[in-house]
């Protein structure tokens, strides 16, 4: 079962680790990306920081997809991490399990939108925002799973 999918560019941190895999009982984390699986420094940072006593399973966007379709992730209480709101979007395009997408930490750059302390939309992410929420994917902004909710329609 998903129970959250969130977008952080660092991926595997304090944040996920503790808070969210704590405040959620997960037992599994899934970093869904087709740069991580090939760059073995990225991994081997991942797996420093996983949480112990939960599964950390790396996987290319196909490969995570084809695993949630499948229904062999559904054994898990699961959190999924990708580095950006375009790989969020292709997740939840592809599995229809994906009913929301946490907002964590986005990258600034000269062309990026402020919309909170930590997330920073480019324009077109704003359109795969709205997109994902005009078909009734919940759209949240929460660093941690004890902050407020803020909906990520009342900051576009």
């Amino acid at each position: 079962m998903i129970k959250l999918l969130r977008v952080d560019h660092r991926l595997l941190h304090g944040q996920v680790a503790v808070s969210w895999t704590n405040g959620l009982g997960a037992d599994c984390i899934l970093v869904a990306s087709d740069t991580v699986v090939n760059d073995p420094v990225w991994k081997t940072t991942l797996k420093l920081g996983k949480p112990e006593g939960v599964k950390l399973v790396m996987k290319n966007m196909d490969d995570a997809i084809k695993a949630i379709n499948s229904g062999v992730t559904d054994k898990y209480k699961l959190i999924i991490v990708v580095q950006t709101i375009e790989e969020a979007k292709r997740l939840a395009d592809g599995c229809e399990q994906v009913k929301g997408v946490n907002l964590g930490n986005t990258k600034q750059s000269a062309t990026t939108k402020q919309v909170s302390k930590q997330v920073f939309l480019e324009p077109e992410e704003v359109d795969m925002l709205h997109e994902l929420m005009d078909r009734g994917v919940e759209c949240e902004i929460r660093a941690l799973v004890d902050d407020k909710k803020v909906d990520v329609a009342s900051v576009l």
